[in-house]
């Protein structure tokens, strides 16, 4: 099951099974099926999309910048844009079979799941929708993670550049202010501001549910602990055992929480502090919480790296496309009623979560054979690098070191 290269290179294959869990627990939650209920944040204030995002850009961060200390930070660059842009084709033919299949199905108007998810377009017409879609600016329900994510990875390099110039304290609190600012209503402000220059008229909640604004500080929190895993310098077990005690007491209360409101309890005007779309304090308070605990019982995560949830894992964007396809036909299967129920739910499932295997088969390991082992010196925390001359973390001769001054 542990592959040579995984051993080789050091990786954490309960780390890819819980990815390959969180995109199990997202088709859950986003097909129409009575599991939907069960599964959607059974654990406090926590859903799949937090853990999927991180863990994505965990790995982003260890593996580009290992590639970097090998390769260069071209070679990086070109790899890292050569990922985007193979993503965005994921999602170009996403769109293509959205608008050529679920229009004309939804335009019939006895499927009100598969309409609703395209109001814009009938609102607008296929002219506007397909180019505004092309260029990530309308982003319809489902199909708004991958665009996240294809923006995401665009700034990384440039991030990773930068972290190598000035360090990654100024990045990590640069990246921490804009999601503060979103807290607020920056998204908002931004969009009206934005209308006044652009010509299109698309509305606010018609670019997607997340608010990339807020959800960037997840991402580069993710990167920069991948850039600390791939220096072998992430004391993140050390980390969990002083955090302990507190991530229990946060956990437990908000678990409680969670559990009042999904019996009526209203949280009024603090409601904003647990938004799942701007990723409100309490809530990426939780998702630490919840971290913690399962980085202190490693060995309840040890079990979990069975093949078929590691596979998924190493394939993880072209599983999570796949899984889309599914959850449109299953919008086409329910017609008129709220989900899907008797035998349609259960053939349903077992289809998608077969395709998702064979999709995972296919693929896994396309990660992973880019990682590099870590180079014998590896930069310290003041970025200077222990034990080897400083022309061994330079990028093809630039005296300038990657990744240096990362911050505790």
């Amino acid at each position: 099951m542990v592959s040579n290269v995984a051993r080789a290179m050091g990786r954490r294959l309960e780390l890819d099974a819980v990815r390959g869990l969180m995109l199990v627990w997202i088709a859950l939650t986003h097909l129409p099926t009575a599991a939907s209920t069960y599964v959607n944040q059974p654990f406090g204030f926590v859903s799949a999309a937090e853990g999927f995002i991180f863990l994505s850009a965990l790995f982003t961060g260890r593996i580009y910048f290992r590639m970097a200390e090998h390769d260069g930070y071209r070679a990086m660059t070109l790899k890292l844009w050569t990922r985007t842009l193979r993503l965005y084709g994921y999602h170009a033919f996403l769109l293509a079979l959205i608008f050529l299949v679920a229009v004309p199905i939804a335009s019939r108007g006895n499927r009100p799941g598969v309409h609703n998810l395209l109001d814009f377009y009938f609102m607008t017409g296929a002219k506007q929708s397909i180019a505004e879609a092309a260029l990530l600016i309308y982003r319809p329900p489902l199909l708004d993670i991958l665009p996240m994510y294809i923006i995401f990875l665009v700034f990384t390099s440039a991030a990773l550049l930068l972290a190598r110039r000035i360090g990654w304290k100024p990045i990590l609190w640069t990246a921490f202010a804009v999601w503060g600012f979103a807290q607020f209503g920056f998204r908002g402000a931004e969009h009206k501001f934005m209308m006044r220059f652009i010509p299109t008229r698309i509305p606010l909640n018609e670019m997607g549910s997340f608010d990339l604004w807020a959800w960037q500080f997840l991402w580069i929190m993710g990167v920069w602990l991948g850039v600390r895993w791939g220096q072998d310098n992430l004391p993140i077990e050390t980390w969990a055992k002083r955090a302990v005690i507190p991530a229990v007491l946060i956990g437990s209360v908000l678990f409680e929480l969670r559990r009042a409101i999904s019996h009526g309890l209203q949280l009024g005007a603090s409601e904003f502090l647990f938004d799942k779309w701007h990723l409100g304090p309490l809530r990426l308070l939780d998702f630490a919480a919840v971290a913690t605990l399962l980085i202190f019982s490693q060995s309840v995560l040890k079990p979990l790296a069975i093949r078929p949830l590691v596979m998924m894992g190493q394939s993880s964007l072209q599983v999570f496309c796949v899984h889309l396809l599914f959850c449109f036909a299953g919008l086409t299967l329910m017609g008129n009623a709220p989900m899907l129920s008797g035998w349609r739910q259960f053939a349903l499932l077992s289809t998608t979560f077969t395709a998702m295997l064979v999709t995972a088969r296919l693929f896994s390991k396309s990660e992973a054979k880019h990682e590099r082992q870590p180079k014998t010196g590896i930069p310290s925390e003041s970025g200077t690098p222990t034990g080897v001359p400083d022309r061994v973390c330079t990028d093809r001769g630039s005296d300038a070191r990657f990744g240096a001054s990362p911050t505790k």
